[in-house]
C-alpha cells in the first residue's frame, strides 16, 4: 500500500471523486448522493465540499480515493462534532479508512479546541464501517431505532462515539 494523505479537495479532483463516489458498492452503502453529471458533482464541490471546514479527500500517493468530513457542532452543541466517510470499493478491506479516520480526528481536536467528542451513526447492517470506527478508537454507545430514511427505508442506525482524553495519540 502506498502513502495515505488526507487533504481539502479541489475543483480538479472532480473526475476522480465522480469515479468513486459512483461506483454501487460505495452508493449501496453510502448516504452520499449518487451524480448523474459533472456538472452536478462540480455543484456539489461548489456549494459543500469546498466551502466546508473539514471535508477532506483520502489520498492514495495523492490520488483522491475517497473522504473523510467533520460536521462541527455550533452553539450549544458545539462540545461535539459528526463524522462521516467513504472510500472507493477497490480500496477497501486495507485499513485505509481506519488510518483516515484516525488522522481526522487527531486534527479535530487541535483545530476546532471546543470539540471533546465526535460522534458517528452507521447503518446497522454496515459492520465494515462498524469496524472502521471500532479499529479507530470509538465505541458503540446504542441502537437508535427507526432513525433515518435511508434508500426508502425507514432504518436503524448504531452510535458511535469518540471523547477526547489529554492522553490521545495517534
Amino acid at each position: 500500500m502506498g502513502e495515505i494523505t488526507l487533504r481539502p479537495y479541489e475543483l480538479s479532483d472532480v473526475d476522480e471523486f465522480m469515479e468513486w463516489a459512483n461506483d454501487e458498492e460505495v452508493s449501496r452503502l453510502s448516504r452520499l448522493e449518487h451524480f448523474n453529471s459533472r456538472e452536478d458533482a462540480l455543484c456539489y464541490f461548489k456549494e459543500v465540499v469546498i466551502p466546508h471546514p473539514c471535508y477532506r479527500a483520502i489520498c492514495l500517493d495523492g490520488r483522491p480515493i475517497g473522504f473523510v468530513a467533520l460536521e462541527p457542532g455550533s452553539d450549544k452543541h458545539r462540545c461535539k462534532g459528526v463524522i462521516g466517510y467513504a472510500l472507493g470499493s477497490k480500496y477497501w478491506g486495507q485499513g485505509i479508512t481506519t488510518k483516515a479516520v484516525k488522522m481526522l480526528i487527531s486534527a479535530v481536536f487541535k483545530e476546532f479546541p471546543d470539540i471533546v467528542r465526535v460522534e458517528a451513526t452507521v447503518h446497522v447492517e454496515n459492520k465494515a464501517s462498524a469496524m472502521v470506527l471500532e479499529k479507530a478508537g470509538f465505541q458503540k454507545e446504542g441502537i437508535l431505532k427507526k432513525w433515518i430514511v435511508y434508500k426508502g427505508k425507514i432504518t436503524d442506525v448504531s452510535i458511535w462515539a469518540f471523547i477526547s482524553s489529554p492522553s490521545f495519540v495517534l
